[in-house]
């Protein structure tokens, strides 16, 4: 297997842009994720997939909680950039954005999201460079009808790139 071999096979994987935020001590944190996944249904459980590099990661690694928001089909790339190409440790990805806390305290952006899901992490795995962070689903709504903004869709039409750590490479 070639690692061409493993890029072709793994495109036709499925994934979507997602807002992943959560706060601690006082500090928000937040990032562009693309693995957001249901693991039970009843009780509703999500898992998501982060960089152990990121400042947000280390958010939920004490806070113990987390909200993932879908990002809308017509989503930008300036605002995509916000959140998937700077650092929460120099830049405040959530200055002047329309925002709510959810019932764990964490943000909510309302802008360009299309639901949340706010969960309270049960379990953390290891996976090398990225942590899996799973838990119980607290709180979830939807925010408005939209078409989901896949990967697939971000880089065919919005042409936009990858950013180094990121899951899918």
């Amino acid at each position: 297997m070639t690692s061409q071999d493993l890029t072709d096979a793994l495109s036709f994987v499925t994934y979507g842009l997602y807002i992943v935020t959560s706060s601690h001590g006082g500090k928000d944190g937040g990032l562009i994720v693309n693995t957001v996944f249901q693991v039970t249904a009843d009780p509703a459980r999500v898992a998501i997939s982060v960089n152990k590099e990121s400042l947000t990661h280390d958010i939920i690694e004490k806070s113990k909680r987390f909200a993932a928001l879908p990002l809308e089909q017509q989503t930008d790339l300036p605002f995509i950039g916000r959140f998937g190409f700077r650092t929460g440790r120099n830049f405040d990805k959530f200055a002047g954005l329309d925002l709510q806390r959810g019932a764990l305290d964490v943000p909510l952006v309302l802008e360009h999201t299309l639901s949340f899901v706010e969960v309270e992490v049960e379990q953390i795995l290891d996976v090398g460079t990225h942590t899996l962070f799973i838990g119980p689903v607290k709180n979830a709504a939807k925010l408005k009808d939209g078409t989901p903004l896949t990967y697939e869709y971000y880089h065919t039409v919005i042409k936009g790139k990858t950013p180094k750590g990121a899951t899918h490479s």
